[in-house]
């Protein structure tokens, strides 16, 4: 039983995780590229929240309840698609630190020009160019995750 709580901990936690990346990341992106600085304001400080109320705690929950059931289960960590998974994990998780920064700064900039009701920044674009590499990467990693954990193959 406890294996059958920690396993869908660990669904839910990644469910949580990717869709709040997802939705994050949609709203970000259009949003910017409406390039309405009120609304951009308004909406990147929202993903900022989001990302700190959703994205973080699954963020931490994802390897405390992958490693709980490699250890409940008797597995070896070492199996390719778990080592494969838990590497993509580190990737995932090197680009999201970035992007959060990345938000922050993104929030306040577009914060800045809309109390000036000025256009965003070149500024802006070119961190929101790193923000859509970054996340990318980071998407695909997850998707593999996913592939990884379903197959449990490489």
């Amino acid at each position: 039983m406890t294996y059958l709580l920690v396993k869908w901990l660990h669904v839910l936690s990644s469910t949580i995780l990717f869709g709040t990346g997802i939705g994050s990341a949609f709203y970000m992106l259009t949003v910017s590229l409406g390039k309405e600085t009120h609304t951009v304001a308004r909406v990147t400080r929202r993903v900022v929240v989001a990302d700190w109320l959703f994205t973080t705690p699954t963020a931490i929950a994802q390897p405390l309840t992958g490693f709980a059931m490699v250890k409940l289960a008797g597995m070896s960590i070492a199996s390719p698609w778990l080592a494969w998974s838990i590497a993509l994990y580190a990737v995932a998780i090197a680009c999201w630190l970035p992007v959060v920064c990345l938000q922050i700064r993104l929030a306040a900039i577009a914060r800045r020009c809309d109390e000036m009701r000025a256009p965003l920044t070149a500024g802006y674009w070119r961190l929101f160019a790193w923000w859509i590499g970054l996340g990318v990467v980071a998407f695909f990693a997850f998707v593999a995750i996913f592939w990884f954990m379903v197959a449990k193959t490489v």
